[in-house]
């Protein structure tokens, strides 16, 4: 029981104190955070509809943020050739510059608040807990529509 209420308190300050940093030092949020980061992996573009399942969203609340995203600059949307229905989410040059410039401040949060507070060991363990952890969940391929 120690160790499960442990990690949920741990969790949510640790989120809600990276979070704050984020939002101090590069004006962003989390999930603006998310939808950046997750396209700078994939060639700068991605299907709507397989970035909302990538971050455990549905894909109405995603295409939310997205409209407020685009308002910013940061991303735009295309069409898919072939599906009306479909489009892409695309990195603008904008969000290009915001990612790269928040990225190190981010970086530099999640090491003050959690790795450097880690022993070696410690962090290899958290590594090999998220491993174990994540397997099955990721292996089942949760769906936010569900």
């Amino acid at each position: 029981m120690r160790a499960w209420l442990a990690y949920r308190r741990m969790r949510l300050l640790l989120s809600a104190e990276i979070n704050r940093d984020l939002a101090q030092d590069a004006g962003l949020s989390e999930a603006d955070y998310d939808v950046l980061s997750n396209l700078t992996t994939t060639d700068d573009r991605r299907r709507l509809s397989e970035l909302a399942a990538r971050m455990q969203w549905s894909k109405s609340r995603l295409s939310h943020h997205i409209t407020r995203m685009e308002q910013r600059g940061l991303v735009r949307r295309e069409e898919v050739d072939g599906d009306a229905r479909g489009s892409f989410v695309v990195l603008t040059p904008q969000g290009r510059r915001t990612i790269e410039q928040a990225a190190p401040g981010h970086v530099a949060s999640v090491r003050r608040h959690l790795m450097d507070r880690l022993t070696p060991e410690q962090i290899r363990v958290l590594g090999e807990i998220g491993d174990v952890v994540l397997g099955p969940l990721e292996d089942r391929g949760h769906d936010p529509e569900d």
